[in-house]
């Protein structure tokens, strides 16, 4: 009865044991892998560059700005200009502290900390600068980028707007257009139409690159147009044949397509480049379970954990795929772990008391799942499985109770109708557990014999 029941509780999905709640998971995160943990490792991130193009300062900035040769700002310029930061450095920190407001100091001071990689002082000068002149371009893209980089994503958005309203002095029509850049990296999946646009006012002042075509790729999977997502990886592709991030990208839009048999080859290729690339090698996974093997995909998921220990997706993605390749004792510590930290998590009790359920550890599994029913009443799927787990440990009322609740949400099936009768049986409603093995029968119709004849058998018993 084990095998037949759990495999047929819910007609969204056949086989309980084969959901894979990886899968909701990424679903709930957007479709996209990549914009977890995984992201850095899928996008080319405009604001990932050290120091925001057309920010240095030039010799027509000096000349615009400075009177001459012996200007302490044009000479820390000149030691910035030839990376000489602690000159420059110190020419600034004098300037200053007669000067403490001008602002084109101040962005000089935090373009030195900022090339050095001291993001947090860089910021703070750029603050001061935009302070004292907040009509100043360059400050507001610098403190912008940094802002992307360490992801206070509506700050950032607000600096870089703020930068693109300005123009650069002197005119520099790069920086610009990276300020349009980083505003559609931004809002690339938040809201595509906006990032189409600022892609194009990019475009509109330099020329196209190959970052931009995988932008481009990016934008039309977040509004789900996977063809011209598919042609703008390809184009990527066609230019720089190892890039990862296009390949990550195409293998994407093939997985959302179910075309597994062109994605696999397509990410061993480039993991054969790439060994350790986290989000290829999430895709190779997601892949291998799609195609029927599950042992291929617990070794690329065991690599990936090996790596982020801690990485919740990564441990939930290794628990199903343990479980649907039979090996369920595996899958229960990194549930237990889960559970340490997200407590209530309804889709983590669920895929938690299933596995119980898969270790016939079926009293364990009711508590589990009654826990995941209360914080989601509407999952039918959790409902069949606590009906399914109640059963099985002999808690018929349970078992009625949670059919009943399931059918607020989910048709009824074969499977269903045949724990609602064997439960009345159990608990001696003649009439009703007789009822329901007549629907069994005429839904099942052949397919499931050894049911088919417990469920004669009892109605003989019962003179129905």
């Amino acid at each position: 009865m084990s095998s037949f029941v759990s495999g047929a509780c819910s007609e969204r999905n056949p086989r309980v044991e084969d959901r894979l709640h990886f899968l909701r998971a990424l679903c709930a995160l957007g479709g996209r892998i990549t914009l977890f943990s995984l992201a850095a490792a899928i996008a080319v991130h405009a604001q990932s560059a050290p120091m925001p193009p057309g920010t240095s300062i030039d010799d027509s900035s000096r000349a615009a700005s400075a009177k001459s040769v012996d200007d302490p700002l044009t000479q820390a310029e000149n030691a910035i200009d030839t990376k000489d930061f602690d000159r420059a450095r110190t020419i600034l920190d004098t300037y200053l502290s007669a000067h403490a407001g001008n602002a084109r100091a101040l962005f000089d001071r935090g373009f030195i900390e900022d090339a050095q990689g001291r993001a947090d002082a860089a910021a703070g000068y750029y603050q001061k600068s935009i302070a004292a002149d907040a009509n100043l371009f360059e400050p507001r893209l610098g403190l912008g980028l940094i802002l992307a980089r360490q992801g206070k994503q509506q700050e950032a958005h607000e600096q870089l707007e703020s930068a693109a309203k300005l123009d650069p002095n002197p005119p520099n029509p790069a920086a610009k257009a990276q300020a349009y850049r980083a505003l559609a990296q931004l809002d690339r999946t938040g809201d595509p139409d906006d990032a189409k646009q600022e892609l194009l006012q990019a475009l509109s002042l330099s020329p196209e690159t190959p970052a931009d075509t995988l932008l481009t790729g990016e934008i039309a999977e977040a509004e789900g147009d996977e063809v011209t997502a598919e042609t703008a990886y390809r184009r990527v592709l066609n230019q720089q044949p190892d890039s990862s991030e296009a390949t990550a990208g195409l293998a994407h839009v093939l997985i959302a397509q179910k075309k597994y048999a062109d994605a696999e080859p397509l990410i061993k290729a480039a993991l054969a480049r790439d060994p350790d690339d986290p989000a290829l090698n999430t895709q190779l996974a997601i892949v291998l379970n799609a195609e029927g093997k599950p042992n291929e995909a617990v070794s690329a998921l065991e690599k990936l954990h090996e790596k982020e220990p801690r990485d919740p997706l990564i441990s939930g993605m290794l628990a199903d795929a343990y479980t649907q390749s039979g090996a369920a004792d595996k899958a229960n510590p990194l549930y237990v772990q889960l559970l340490k930290d997200n407590p209530n998590d309804s889709t983590l009790l669920t895929a938690r008391g299933e596995n119980l359920i898969r270790q016939q550890q079926y009293a364990d599994a009711v508590t589990v799942l009654q826990k995941s029913v209360s914080l989601k009443p509407d999952d039918g799927d959790a409902w069949s499985s606590l009906a399914f787990a109640a059963s099985e440990d002999h808690q018929y009322q349970i078992v009625l109770n949670s059919l009943s609740a399931r059918s607020k949400y989910l048709e009824e099936t074969a499977a269903t109708y045949f724990l609602w009768a064997t439960a009345y049986d159990n608990l001696h409603h003649t009439k009703e557990a007789a009822d329901y093995y007549h629907r069994f029968l005429t839904a099942a119709n052949g397919r499931f014999p050894d049911q088919e004849w417990q469920a004669r058998h009892r109605l003989v018993t019962l003179g129905k």
